[in-house]
C-alpha cells in the first residue's frame, strides 16, 4: 500500500516545497511558486489600475478644459436649458450706452425683479440692441451669457437673499452715443435704409441704425413680424451687417486703390477724355450717368465726377486682373468680416468667376453685376483708407461690469489688419476729399464740383467721401449710396480721420441727391453739439 511521504507537505493536492527544509529555491523543476505568481498578478493590477487612473484624469481635464473654453457655445446650445434655470435667480443685466465724451451712460435695456424686459429708447436702438425673447437678436442674443450670470460676492448674495430679490446679473456697457444714433435714425425718416457710424483709430461703433425697425418691447409685434413674410419691408432685417447691395460706384475706391498700388505716380499721370460720355462699343461699353461728358481728366477730377467711363477704361485696361483679384481678397471680399456679431459675407463678380466677360468687366469696374456688399463692409474699407491703410476691428460692447461694480470685461482697440499702405491709403484720401470738395481746375480756371460737394464749406469739420448710384432689378430703379469719413476742423486736411460714416438708402435713387444730405444732416447736427 501506497505510504503519504510525511516530509513534504501537501494542500489541496498541490506538492508545496518545505522551504523550511530546503529553501526558497530549492523547489524541484515543475513546481509552481505560489508567492511569485501573487507578486506578478499584484504588480499587474497595480499597473492597470495606474494607467487607468491616469487616463481618467486626462480625460476629465480635457472635458474640464473643453467645457471652460466652450461654455458659451455650450450656454448657447437650444438644448441646453441652463438659461432657464439662471433667470429664477438671476436678473438680466443691463445694456447702456457708452460713457465716453464725459456723458452719463444711459440704459438701453433693462429688467425689473421679475425679469420682464423694457427698452427705454424703443425703436431707436431695436436692431443693434436687439430683443431677448424668442430666441433673441442683436447684443441681446450676444451678449445673453454675460447678462445672464451674476459675479457678485457670496456675502451680497446672502443680501439679496434676505430680501428675496433675484441676483443681478453682469451689465454691458456698449460704444453707442445715443445722441448720434437719435441723428441717424431721424434722418432715415421715411427711408428703408441704413447707418453705420464708426471711430476710425479705435474701431468703436458709435451708431447703427436700420430702418424700418420695430419695437424691441412689444411682444404681440414681435410675434407677428416673426411669423409672416418680411421679403417687403424686413423690419427684422439688419440692414447694416445682413443686406448686400451692388456698391455701385463706391466701387471705385477700389478700383483707385488697385491703380495707386500698380502704378503710384497714376494720381499724377493718369489721363482720360470723356468725350461723349460712353466707353466701349454696343453691348461691351459703359456709359457715365446720364451720359454727361467730362471731356478731359486727370484722375483725381475722374473720381470727384465719378465718370464711369474713366473708370471702365481703368479697369478694363490698365489693371492686372490677377492682382486686382489679389487686393481684392485683401480687402476681405468671399470671406467673413471681422466682426463678432452675425454678418453677411460680400462677394466680388471677379472672384465668383474665373472667366469672366469683357461686358461684364466693366460692370464690375462700376460696382453693378453680381458684386454685393452690405454696408459694415464698405464702413470698413472708408476706415481703412481714413487710417493710413489700417483697419480696426469693429465693436460694440466696451466692458462688462459685475452687478458690485467691479468690472470683468474691458475691451481695447485691435489692429485687425493692413488693407493697404499708407502712401497709396494718403492718395486715396485725397481723392475722397475732390468728392466733398469744389476744386479749381488749374488750367482752365473752372470749378469742378464733385458728386458730393454739398459738404463743401463745413465749418466744425471736414468731410471725405465717395458716393455711388447702384442699379438693381430690371427697371431703372437704383440705391443711393454715401461711404466718407470726417476730420475735426481745428486739424484740418492733414489731421487724423474721426468719425467713419456709410449711408445706404434702399431704391433711393442717386447718391448724390438722396444719401449725401442725410450723411450732412447727421454730421451737422452732431458736430454743432459736439463743439459747444
Amino acid at each position: 500500500m501506497w505510504k503519504k511521504n510525511q516530509d513534504l507537505p501537501e494542500e489541496g493536492g498541490v506538492r508545496i516545497p518545505d522551504h523550511g527544509r530546503f529553501g526558497r529555491n530549492a523547489a524541484e523543476p515543475g513546481e509552481i511558486h505560489v508567492e511569485s505568481v501573487k507578486d506578478k498578478a499584484r504588480h499587474q493590477i497595480i499597473f492597470t489600475a495606474a494607467v487607468f487612473i491616469l487616463l481618467f484624469c486626462i480625460m476629465t481635464v480635457s472635458v474640464c478644459h473643453y467645457a471652460i473654453v466652450n461654455q458659451r457655445r455650450f450656454f448657447d446650445n437650444e438644448y441646453n436649458r441652463r438659461e432657464l434655470l439662471l433667470e429664477e435667480h438671476n436678473r438680466r443685466g443691463t445694456i447702456y450706452s457708452t460713457g465716453d465724451y464725459d456723458l452719463e451712460p444711459r440704459v438701453l435695456a433693462e429688467s425689473d425683479n421679475d425679469n420682464v424686459r423694457t427698452y427705454p429708447f424703443g425703436e431707436l436702438f431695436c436692431h443693434v440692441v436687439g430683443f431677448s425673447v424668442y430666441g433673441g437678436s442683436g447684443l441681446e442674443d450676444y451678449m445673453r451669457y454675460e447678462l445672464m450670470h451674476s459675479d457678485i460676492s457670496f456675502g451680497t448674495r446672502l443680501e439679496y437673499d434676505s430680501r428675496d430679490e433675484l441676483y443681478p446679473g453682469n451689465d454691458v456697457y456698449t460704444t453707442l452715443d445715443p445722441d448720434l444714433q437719435k441723428y441717424a435714425y431721424e434722418g432715415l425718416e421715411g427711408y428703408r435704409g441704413a447707418v453705420l457710424i464708426t471711430e476710425a483709430r479705435t474701431g468703436k461703433i458709435r451708431a447703427m441704425v436700420s430702418r424700418p425697425g420695430f419695437d424691441p418691447g412689444d411682444l404681440d409685434m414681435l410675434r407677428t413680424l416673426l411669423n409672416q413674410d418680411e421679403s417687403e419691408t424686413a423690419n427684422l432685417l439688419n440692414r447694416v451687417t445682413q443686406g448686400a447691395y451692388p456698391p455701385g460706384s463706391t466701387f471705385k475706391i477700389l478700383d483707385a486703390i488697385e491703380l495707386l498700388r500698380e502704378d503710384p505716380s497714376a494720381d499724377q499721370t493718369f489721363s482720360f477724355d470723356c468725350v461723349d460720355g460712353v466707353y466701349g462699343e454696343g453691348e461691351e461699353s459703359i456709359h457715365c450717368f446720364d451720359y454727361e461728358h467730362h471731356h478731359e481728366q486727370n484722375l483725381g477730377e475722374a473720381f470727384a465726377h465719378s465718370c464711369n467711363s474713366a473708370f471702365a477704361k481703368i479697369v478694363a485696361e490698365d489693371l492686372d486682373r490677377e492682382e486686382f483679384r489679389s487686393t481684392l481678397r485683401r480687402m476681405m471680399f468671399n470671406q467673413s468680416l471681422p466682426y463678432d456679431l452675425p454678418s453677411i459675407d460680400s462677394s466680388s463678380q471677379l472672384l465668383n468667376e474665373e472667366d469672366i466677360s469683357d461686358r461684364e468687366l466693366l460692370q464690375v469696374a462700376i460696382g453693378q453685376g453680381s458684386t454685393l456688399v452690405s454696408p459694415l463692409h464698405m464702413n470698413m474699407i472708408t476706415m481703412a483708407v481714413a487710417n493710413e491703410g489700417v483697419l480696426m476691428r469693429p465693436y460694440l460692447v466696451d466692458r462688462v461690469v459685475s452687478g458690485e461694480g467691479t468690472t470683468l470685461q474691458q475691451k481695447e482697440p485691435v489692429r485687425e489688419a493692413s488693407l493697404m499702405d499708407a502712401e497709396t491709403a494718403g492718395k486715396v484720401r485725397e481723392l475722397m476729399r475732390g468728392v466733398t470738395n469744389v476744386l479749381t481746375d488749374p488750367e482752365t480756371g473752372e470749378n469742378i464740383w464733385g458728386t458730393a460737394s454739398e459738404f463743401n464749406g463745413t465749418s466744425s469739420y471736414m468731410a471725405y467721401g465717395k458716393t455711388g448710384t447702384a442699379e438693381f432689378g430690371t427697371e431703372d430703379d437704383s440705391h443711393a449710396w454715401f461711404t466718407g469719413f470726417t476730420v475735426e476742423d481745428q486739424d484740418r486736411e492733414n489731421g487724423p480721420a474721426d468719425l467713419c460714416i456709410t449711408v445706404l438708402i434702399e431704391d433711393g435713387g442717386v447718391g448724390s441727391d438722396k444719401a449725401v444730405p442725410v450723411a450732412k444732416n447727421i454730421l451737422d447736427r452732431w458736430y454743432r453739439e459736439y463743439s459747444q
